[in-house]
């Protein structure tokens, strides 16, 4: 064995090889010394199963101990290559993985039933066991040879620190998935570098509540704790429900995790408050998405620690920027500065850019990929000069701090008007009800892409769609509020925790489809029959969005026009984009000309004999009946 990963080990045993490495609940700790023999023991068995410098093995491991040191004993064992592989795939994407990274082996839990054994088994691929024996300290197992290959590929020797330790896949949710390969000196870069910017030593541990097929929890989490010679807890995931037992029992100085684990864990903070478990989280750590500056304040207020808002992605061995540890400058809204990579922003044509000018963000270090694996094409789109574009887009401020304004893919382009997603997130946060947000595009006929978003309520709220809308009005611009406002238990999420928006429209097609509910009274009725008229539809419900079928500006402008002439008054084309959907337009025409209605009979009070409070009061509900009014109350009379 020899090269950087193993390195990373032995600088720890040499510090203290009695000190806990991986822990796990219920289980006793590993130490260093046990994690080094570990790794020789899965070196040993691999090397007598036929596989060696070169050989590429999948992991097919639960989250928990086991899954930490196998993967790192793999990168490690005699210079070969760790595949991990999410243990929730079916058959057919079993069969992709494995096929796409030309395994040479599978590796799986004893007496654990998967599809990827047959599948293996099927490609002639060497298979293991991991026999584990709860008994024994966390991540210590015994791994057996189950069966032998029948047309394995042979181990091409070649070198230490620049071989392959980790191949990893783009998620892949608008095309093919894309291999990238990282070798010993990416990963322990990048773990070094990790480390030493959250200031992590023997002392500190961390709770791993990442997958651990992800890069975010391989080297975020596992590698750079390793690095630092620190302790590392590995739980079977994320669990809201035991996070907090988790802080309790183990009392680790920090963890790291993706937005929407952050906006879980706050959901269950009453319970958490009431509790009041002890805790030492010196930092928390987010990283893999944008965290809400919201969301942000609310967990250093949980917590009592600072939020430390980093950027990753596979491609750089995780880590590209990071926030600094207090004393230095955090910037909420930022992800800090570079951190493990050299940062610059680039414009199409491959140019770079000012401070303040938002283009690609494109990296280059000693973390990141020399390029995908056999797919020319890709490198060829991916790199610049030397620079790694990123596919996202952001600026430097002239402090060098980095603000994502999203993924270029993500960008909504809503009939020439460019939306940022994570813009109406964040705004959408800022109501009191609303717990998780995420905008999306969604096909449209006209616009080619519309707006909507899903809403996740907190506990106890009752979220109404309307209301909704009306509070993102004079918060975004008026093109930048959704259509659609889905109010859902649970925002669909990729296997890591994070919101894949460009596939959102699919995954939510339920939600975003109309249920037939015919017109209620004689209003929805009307405003009904417009919709079907301009838009040519012949059955329209209550529940019709005018966008979601094909309504543009122009369209909206005809619509409430007929609506206007049927009900004999004049209405505002912007009430429709407060009001998009039948029954929501149906009962705010009918609020406006209700209360007109009453002016025009005198049965309104006599505003001469009101208090100013009564006044306010009156213009108040007035204005709540139709955003479309908005009243001066400081106009000077005319002299």
């Amino acid at each position: 064995m020899a090269g950087e990963l193993l390195e990373l080990l032995e600088a720890a045993v040499r510090k203290d090889p009695t000190a806990p490495a991986l822990l796990a609940p219920g289980r006793a700790p590993l130490d260093y010394r046990s994690l080094r023999d570990q790794v020789e023991h899965v070196a040993a068995s691999l090397s007598a199963g036929g596989l060696g410098p070169g050989s590429r093995i999948a992991t097919v491991l639960r989250n928990g101990p086991e899954a930490a040191a196998t993967a790192f004993a793999v990168a490690v064992a005699s210079n070969a290559t760790c595949v991990p592989l999410n243990p929730a795939y079916g058959e057919a994407e079993f069969r992709f993985y494995l096929e796409d990274s030309r395994a040479d082996a599978l590796v799986t839990i004893a007496g654990e039933d998967s599809p990827a054994i047959a599948v293996a088994a099927e490609l002639g691929l060497l298979l293991f066991t991991l026999e584990i024996d709860p008994a024994r300290p966390a991540g210590s197992a015994t791994l057996k040879s189950r069966a032998a290959p029948s047309n394995g590929r042979q181990a091409d020797g070649a070198g230490a620190a620049d071989k392959v330790a980790l191949i990893l896949h783009t998620s892949g949710t608008t095309a093919r998935p894309k291999i990238v390969p990282l070798s010993q000196a990416n990963l322990a870069a990048s773990a070094r570098s990790i480390a030493r910017h959250l200031a992590l030593g023997p002392s500190d541990c961390g709770l791993n509540v990442m997958p651990l097929f992800h890069i975010h929890g391989l080297v975020g989490s596992m590698l750079a704790s390793i690095a630092a010679g620190a302790s590392i807890v590995c739980t079977p995931g994320f669990d809201d429900e035991r996070f907090f037992e988790w802080l309790a029992e183990f009392t680790p100085s920090w963890y790291t995790a993706v937005p929407t684990i952050h906006q879980a864990v706050l959901a269950r903070s009453e319970a958490y408050r009431r509790l009041a478990p002890a805790h030492r989280l010196r930092f928390v750590r987010s990283s893999s998405a944008s965290l809400p500056p919201k969301v942000l304040h609310a967990l250093e207020d949980l917590f009592g620690a600072p939020v430390v808002e980093a950027y990753g992605m596979t491609e750089a061995s995780h880590q590209m920027a990071s926030n600094p540890l207090p004393p230095a400058t955090r910037k909420p809204g930022t992800v800090g500065i570079a951190a493990g990579a050299e940062i610059t922003i680039l414009d199409a044509a491959g140019s770079q850019l000012p401070r303040g000018a938002t283009g690609e963000i494109a990296i280059r270090g000693a973390g990141v990929t020399t390029g995908y694996e056999a797919n020319p094409q890709a490198n060829a789109a991916a790199f610049t000069d030397g620079w790694f574009r990123t596919g996202d887009l952001g600026q430097l401020d002239e402090d060098g701090y980095l603000r994502i304004e999203g993924r270029i893919k993500e960008i909504v382009n809503r009939g020439g008007e460019k939306v940022s997603p994570r813009e109406v997130d964040e705004a959408l946060l800022e109501h009191a009800g609303v717990a998780q947000a995420a905008a999306f595009a969604t096909p449209h006929p006209t616009l080619g892409e519309d707006l909507a978003a899903a809403v996740v309520p907190r506990p106890g709220t009752n979220l109404d769609e309307d209301e909704l809308r009306g509070f993102l009005f004079g918060r975004l611009a008026e093109f930048k509020i959704p259509s659609r406002l889905l109010i859902v238990d649970a925002i669909p999420k990729g296997p890591t925790g994070k919101v894949q928006r460009t596939s959102l429209h699919k995954a939510l097609a339920d939600a975003l489809a109309e249920t037939f509910e015919p017109p209620a009274d004689d209003m929805e009725t009307i405003v009904a029959k417009a919709l079907g008229e301009v838009l040519d539809i012949d059955r329209v419900g209550r529940g019709a969005n005018f966008f979601a079928m094909g309504g543009d500006s122009l369209k909206g402008a005809r619509v409430v026009a007929r609506i206007g002439e049927a009900i004999g008054m004049a209405l505002p084309i912007g009430d429709l984009f407060r009001h998009p959907t039948v029954a929501g337009f149906a009962a705010h025409a009918g609020a406006l000309r209700g209360t007109l209605a009453l002016a025009d009979a005198g049965l309104l009070p006599d505003i001469d004999a009101m208090s100013d409070e009564e006044v306010e009061r009156m213009l108040g509900e007035l204005e709540a009946a139709s955003p479309s009014i908005r009243l001066d109350r400081n106009e000077a009379a005319p002299e």
